[in-house]
């Protein structure tokens, strides 16, 4: 049972979809442009939204939960000094953009990005 569970399964058990969320939320910090599927963009996008506000803040609390949620100390301190990036928007970091069906399993493909 899944009492207590929120966001989608992603087709794996739970270590492994937190896992993943956590690897992919890494990687749209660190590279800015990631391709995936449309699922797992919608799935990340809360989470990148709650690191990048965690940056604004840029107190000592929040540079422990976006490491605890991220897992790269080194990321996470580039995120903080580059915090002034985000100061004008206040929420929706990310964007987007759909892509089609990938070849071999006609999964829907997105460019998920961060928004300046």
């Amino acid at each position: 049972m899944r009492h207590g569970y929120k966001g989608r399964k992603l087709g794996t058990d739970a270590s492994h979809t937190a896992a993943m969320r956590k690897s992919l939320v890494a990687a749209v910090l660190k590279h800015e442009s990631i391709k995936t599927t449309e699922t797992r963009a919608k799935e990340i996008r809360g989470d990148v939204d709650k690191v990048i506000g965690w940056a604004k803040r840029g107190d000592v609390p929040a540079r422990r939960l976006a490491i605890a949620a991220v897992g790269d100390k080194e990321l996470v301190s580039k995120l903080f000094d580059e915090s002034e990036r985000f100061e004008g928007r206040d929420g929706g970091y990310t964007s987007i953009m759909k892509l089609g069906p990938r070849k071999g399993d006609a999964a829907p493909m997105v460019v998920m990005s961060l928004l300046d």
